[in-house]
């Protein structure tokens, strides 16, 4: 059985998906930590948000914000003892809870590891760093590129003779960071099975993002990554492994490496084999760099796209994240879905049993707060009294 695109519907409160069933408590804070929480509620988790209970501007999202969709939110001032004890209920009766402050904040505000387990010794408590919760500077300030550079992941990244260029923050927030936590969190739940017990599950944006250049360091170590940056095989240097300009400004992605595959792109392309050098031999890069660039920029990129389909030339286009949307592949699949007016990624990945629903829309801060609140067994009166002194969102 093929497993399918996300099924029509919402995923507000965990309605679907391999992970129904599970409750997840996220404490609200910036990109790494939310995107764990959304890729838990795209496959079924209920995810519960605590936000502010103030509605003030501040930097944890925004209104519509993908990374918060398919949960209800909560506003709640942690900074009251009521506030936190609050927190501490809905605890009671979850399964993971996510938070991704500096070391020591979730332990100054009453919500730490030892007195969350000291009252449900089976969360799974997921927490979000960039250093990790110890060495030298766990306790510094940072942001992804910060945590990349000490990673390793960002000095290979760029045109040789030119400084590294950062990947936007895709290596170190959330494929070294929240995606890092997700499967964290995930691991630990298999192993409560086990034990019966929660335990903390320390994420940290440098140890993924140094988990992601684990293929780097085997080539290396095999001989097949000799160079500095931008002079080896995956980093642009080869001419069949790069981006090209097409005649319409725009691009083409080709990664035509085994030699058959570049058989293909010079039949696409037009070109005799017998006058085109020996792609995997380095001395000739520059040449054919040449002589594939004036090629390729004889086309439009769509042209080119065109001549390629049903090859295995390995040229697609570079498309924007905006166009990938329209791409058939794309659309075919429901690899993009709309969620309150907003186009974004659907849930990944897919199984053919328990599907992922379309998620939710993001609900604004603090919308769900009487009604989980009510779920507690708080009543009107005790609801309004919070309310009043400012320990919930009005």
């Amino acid at each position: 059985m093929t497993a399918g695109p996300p099924t029509p519907g919402t995923n507000g409160t965990g309605g679907t998906g391999p992970l129904h069933g599970l409750t997840v408590i996220e404490l609200a804070g910036l990109a790494p930590a939310p995107f764990a929480c959304t890729v838990l509620a795209d496959l079924g988790a209920e995810v519960i948000r605590v936000d502010r209970a103030a509605q003030g501007a501040d930097m944890l999202g925004f209104d519509g914000d993908p990374l918060m969709r398919g949960r209800r939110t909560i506003g709640v001032n942690t900074k009251d003892p009521r506030g936190v004890e609050l927190v501490l209920r809905l605890l009671d009766g979850a399964d993971v809870l996510v938070e991704g402050f500096r070391p020591g904040v979730a332990e100054r505000m009453g919500l730490g590891p030892e007195q969350v387990h000291a009252r449900n010794p089976r969360i799974v408590y997921g927490r979000m760093t960039g250093w990790g919760q110890d060495g030298p500077l766990a306790p510094a300030a940072g942001h992804d590129i910060n945590y990349i550079g000490i990673a390793g992941a960002l000095e290979p990244v760029g045109r040789a003779g030119e400084r590294p260029v950062p990947p936007l923050n895709l290596v170190g927030d959330f494929g070294g960071g929240g995606l890092l936590l997700a499967m964290g969190v995930l691991a630990a739940l298999f192993e409560r099975t086990v034990s019966g017990r929660g335990q903390v599950v320390d994420a940290s944006m440098v140890d993924g993002a140094a988990l992601l250049t684990t293929h780097l360091h085997g080539m290396r170590a095999a001989g097949l990554w000799p160079g500095g940056r931008g002079d080896n095989m995956l980093d642009g240097a080869a001419p069949f492994y790069d981006t090209y300009e097409t005649s319409d400004g725009r691009y083409v992605a080709v990664g035509a490496i085994e030699p058959r595959f570049w058989a293909d792109l010079l039949r696409v392309l037009g070109l005799d084999a017998e006058k085109v050098p020996f792609h995997l031999d380095k001395n000739q890069w520059p040449a054919l760099r040449e002589m594939l660039s004036t090629r390729i920029g004889e086309f439009t990129r769509d042209e080119l796209v065109a001549r390629a389909e049903g090859s295995d030339a390995c040229l697609t286009p570079v498309l924007s994240p905006w166009e990938a949307a329209e791409h058939p592949h794309n659309k075919a699949r429901g690899t993009f879905v709309d969620i309150g007016g907003v186009t974004q990624p659907a849930p990944a990945p897919r199984f053919d049993r328990t599907p992922s629903a379309v998620p939710s829309a993001p609900h604004p801060k603090g919308a769900d707060t009487g009604s989980v609140l009510a779920g507690l067994g708080l009543g009107t009166a005790e609801l309004a009294d919070l309310r009043a002194s400012g320990v919930i969102a009005k």
